[in-house]
């Protein structure tokens, strides 16, 4: 695992990870699978797809976790993803 990429759960994360915590980690897994920092032109369109994919998998995957003893609102109460009911 990427030393550089944190938990974005709670209690980890005292509060909510935000859409920028979301992408910063994305960005740092592309980086690692890839072995590129920065990739080279011809490389730039399929390595923000896939940076932008993560990052939607991500705030899915943390919109639908259920932390035992706290209210699963996810990132955002709205979102298709979030169940909203208490979790023991």
């Amino acid at each position: 695992m990427c030393r550089s990429i944190k938990t974005l759960r709670p209690p980890i994360l005292p509060e909510e990870a935000t859409d920028e915590d979301i992408r910063a980690a994305a960005l740092q897994y592309v980086r690692k699978v890839s072995g590129f920092r920065a990739p080279a032109a011809h490389n730039r369109e399929v390595f923000d797809r896939a940076v932008d994919a993560i990052a939607e998998a991500t705030a899915e995957l943390l919109d639908g976790l259920e932390i035992r003893g706290q209210t699963a609102t996810g990132r955002h109460a709205d979102s298709p993803h979030a169940d909203n009911h208490q979790v023991g």
